[in-house]
């Protein structure tokens, strides 16, 4: 038993007296993005090398973009359309047309006044028995006939100069609301027939060839972003307490002779491995936290997956 004693006292004394890390290793890497295909269409242009820098903006595939410009024209031509007709509605009828429109008026009323007096004279010829009942049956359809077409005509006469109605006018100005939102939607689709950088990098990989036709949401230029790697290392819990992001951090980079300048990006809130819960003390030391460091912008030429050393001891705070 007391040797059993002495044995774990060693082994205690063993554990507190073991040296703590004084790098955290991992490798060098920048952010993947992958720029998609939106349509079904063929590469006319690739302007930009693999392995090329660039900076946001940059045009680095064109797709055909024939089939889209007509339907962007197309929807042009129907936003001007349904402005033409809220500008109609909006003004109103011209004085020709109130013009025409009371001459109408007019003309109804002479023709309703002559198949008046057309049905009087049948009137009076039927009294005296000179003329016969359908005559006069012709001569009341003719007055009730011309009768109707004058109502007709003052009602349109009556639409022109109130105007048009606030409803009508609603409805136009939906439509050409509408209209205009599809227009919209027709550009941005022809802007996305041009592929972009949407951050500074390195164009890694265009993985289909000019003249082939590329499906819908497949990867057709992949960037590399980031003017300089991030070194991507697993800090041990013995430092994980003393780090924060900002702090900075020399790192050694496998070929090169002189630490790189960083700092502390991101450090994960949950270690990598077992939870430390389940760990006794001398477990728990061995825990590692996930940790990005932005490397100076003297970095800017190193590749990716290079195997890094993060010098703890030199940490600043």
């Amino acid at each position: 038993m007391r040797h059993l004693t002495v044995l774990l006292l060693m082994m205690i004394l063993t554990a507190c007296n073991e040296p703590k890390p004084t790098i955290a290793l991992g490798t060098l890497e920048r952010d993947r993005i992958a720029h998609t295909a939106t349509m079904n269409e063929v590469i006319t242009e690739l302007p930009i090398q693999q392995g090329s820098h660039i900076t946001k903006g940059t045009v680095l595939v064109k797709l055909d973009n024939t089939l889209q410009n007509a339907i962007v024209a197309k929807a042009r031509a129907d936003v001007a359309q349904a402005q033409a007709q809220f500008e109609k509605l909006k003004n109103g009828a011209r004085d020709q047309e109130i013009a025409a429109a009371r001459a109408a008026v007019s003309g109804a009323k002479a023709k309703l006044k002559e198949s008046e007096a057309s049905f009087k004279r049948i009137t009076n010829l039927i009294k005296n028995k000179l003329s016969s009942q359908a005559d006069l049956d012709h001569a009341v359809a003719n007055r009730d006939a011309n009768k109707a077409n004058l109502e007709s005509a003052q009602e349109q006469l009556s639409v022109l100069i109130k105007g048009t109605r606030e409803e009508d006018l609603r409805m136009a100005e939906a439509q050409m609301a509408a209209a205009n939102a599809v227009l919209t939607s027709e550009l941005k689709k022809l802007d996305d027939l041009t592929i972009r950088a949407t951050r500074d990098g390195i164009l890694d990989n265009l993985p289909w060839n000019l003249g082939e036709r590329v499906t819908i949401g497949s990867p057709i230029a992949i960037v590399l972003a980031g003017e300089a790697p991030y070194a991507r290392v697993y800090i041990p819990q013995t430092h994980r307490v003393g780090l924060k992001v900002g702090d900075s951090i020399d790192v050694k980079v496998d070929g090169i002779s002189s630490p790189l300048a960083g700092k502390i990006s991101w450090i994960a809130n949950e270690p990598a491995f077992s939870p430390y819960y389940a760990l006794n003390q001398q477990e728990r030391s061995r825990l590692m936290y996930l940790t990005k460091i932005q490397l100076s912008i003297e970095a800017t030429d190193l590749p990716n997956g290079v195997p890094v050393q993060a010098l703890l001891v030199r940490a600043v705070k």
